[in-house]
């Protein structure tokens, strides 16, 4: 029997076992509600869940809902369904850091009765000023030594909405002059005047997360509480505020992880917004996003995102994840259940002149070529067909293996043909192709390059959604003018045919179309609306090619 691969936290996990064996391991998913899930987010709920399920413990979902100004309703929703998608269960019901806005501010009071906190009036502006750089320490505020009554008084004046935005906020009384700049006076509390999704108007100082996270981690008895590496230095604040509040006898530990980067994609909310605003895409759940929702309306699966967090794994090392894992992950797990089946998404018509008019001929495929299993279907050969432009080329070039003038290529599970001429219209556009077929070379004449094809006789019209990356850059994010690598086939549509039995066929999931890709049918809201088709994946890899 193979044992699971541990990594750096599962190590530690264990380790708190053999220290405290009864004590229950807790971990949590702690999203802002302020967008969609992504890729990235995948993975941190891949850990945190998986964790908890391994060790017999809880896994917490809690939304941190402490900035009324960027979260909606509509995003919590839709967190919850991407958790649910990827199949795992929340410990309970779902918390929100607002669940403890109380708590929170007497915890805030209690700082600044210990003179370890005091009201800010430097703007933002200042305030960063003040702060210092990497190599240049801060200095004191002008505001830092006042008297605990005298912040006390400002902060309850704050609550009460005495003071507009911006014009105060509370920070820590740590250390202006720390090589840490997380520790040279954070902000707790800033003044926001909007209306809260759960509060409403009750608050108008919201807690910093640095504040509110490792005090919710405490009150919910979380003892693993893992990030990304972004928050490393972060928890120094997390220790400090702890214990500065006392909360000895059961301190979360956090512990930080590499956060996921993927080739060619946008993962940063701010910029994804930027892109809606602009109606470059369609919303979050656009299918060449990342997002959870986007994936899944492309037609992901969520055992392929699972299995795709399994291979990139756990570890402290930041590096940039190939698009092409993501991919081989989804082809995997279509590959045992897709049936396959014919489809010309760029057509061109193919006419066998030694064929009668009203010839049908029945064939005999496979649906899947490795599993007997899912049997066979029949397809119809007939006068006319359609081939891929692609699959014809009117002189031979190199490593070419579509159909030539004067040279002959097999049709998948049919005969052979050999193209004779080539018919135009007026307009030069529209060819047809004149091919002689040859009865006695069959699909087990194995001696010439096979194409695809489909029977005028058996195939229906659908569209075709082709998907690709938004962007041509490895790195978009860090691009500084990302326009400048929009790819403009990022979306195409194509209007072509596919063998006429998936129309009213029901399947597990989605079809193969042989040489194609990997095609998600849409749901119609219209009987006799055309039928839609989303590319979910190509055959090959490809995203190499780019430079």
């Amino acid at each position: 029997m193979k044992t699971k691969k541990k990594n750096f936290i599962t190590k530690i996990v264990e380790k708190s076992i053999l220290k405290q064996p009864r004590r229950k391991i807790k971990t949590r998913f702690p999203p802002e509600p302020n967008g969609y899930l992504h890729i990235g987010h995948a993975k941190s709920i891949y850990l945190n869940f998986n964790i908890a399920y391994r060790y017999k413990g809880e896994c917490h979902l809690r939304f941190d809902d402490t900035n009324p100004k960027k979260e909606k309703i509509k995003y919590i929703h839709a967190i919850k369904k991407d958790i649910k998608w990827l199949g795992f269960n929340w410990y309970q019901k779902p918390t929100y850091t607002s669940d403890y806005f109380d708590k929170l501010y007497k915890y805030a009071i209690q700082l600044i009765r210990k003179n370890l906190a005091y009201v800010e009036e430097l703007n933002p502006q200042e305030i960063k000023k003040y702060r210092g750089t990497l190599k240049k320490s801060g200095k004191n505020s002008p505001f830092r030594n006042r008297t605990i009554q005298e912040n006390l008084i400002l902060f309850k004046k704050m609550k009460l909405g005495v003071f507009p935005e911006k014009s105060m906020c509370l920070r820590a009384k740590i250390n202006m002059e720390s090589s840490s700049i997380i520790l040279r006076d954070p902000i707790l509390y800033r003044i926001i005047f909007s209306k809260h999704h759960r509060t409403h108007k009750k608050w108008c100082i919201y807690p910093m997360y640095d504040f509110s996270h490792c005090i919710v981690d405490a009150l919910e008895n979380i003892t693993h509480s893992l990030c990304t590496l972004e928050f490393q230095d972060n928890r120094k604040l997390y220790e400090w505020i702890l214990k500065k509040l006392n909360f000895n006898n059961k301190v979360p530990f956090q512990y930080e992880f590499s956060k996921l980067s993927l080739e060619y994609t946008i993962l940063s909310k701010r910029i994804l917004k930027e892109l809606i605003k602009s109606k470059l895409i369609k919303g979050w759940k656009d299918p060449r996003l990342y997002t959870l929702s986007g994936l899944r309306e492309k037609g992901y699966t969520s055992t392929a995102i699972k299995n795709f967090c399994k291979k990139v794994g756990v570890t402290k090392q930041q590096n940039t994840i190939e698009l092409n894992l993501l991919e081989s992950c989804i082809r995997n797990d279509l590959n045992q259940s897709s049936p396959r089946r014919m489809a010309i998404i760029n057509p061109i018509k193919i006419i066998i002149i030694n064929l009668e008019k009203n010839h049908t001929e029945n064939l005999q495929a496979p649906n899947h070529p490795q599993i007997k299993d899912m049997g066979k279907r029949t397809i119809i050969f007939s006068k006319e067909i359609y081939i891929d432009k692609e699959d014809f080329c009117k002189k031979q070039k190199k490593n070419y293996k579509g159909l030539v003038l004067g040279k002959k290529v097999q049709l998948k599970y049919a005969y052979t043909i050999k193209a004779k001429k080539i018919l135009k219209n007026k307009k030069n556009k529209n060819i047809i192709i004149l091919c002689k077929y040859y009865p006695k070379e069959t699909k087990q004449y194995k001696k010439y390059n096979i194409i695809h094809w489909v029977s005028t006789k058996n195939s229906i019209p659908v569209q075709f959604q082709l998907f690709d990356v938004l962007f041509k850059s490895k790195f978009p994010e860090k691009e500084d003018d990302i326009m400048k690598f929009y790819n403009p086939k990022s979306y195409i549509i194509k209007n072509g045919y596919v063998e006429s039995i998936v129309k009213k066929e029901i399947i597990k999931h989605a079809y193969q179309f042989e040489r194609i890709g990997y095609f998600l049918k849409k749901k119609q809201k219209e009987k006799n609306k055309i039928i839609i088709f989303n590319r979910i994946v190509s055959l090959k890899n490809k995203y190499k090619n780019f430079s």
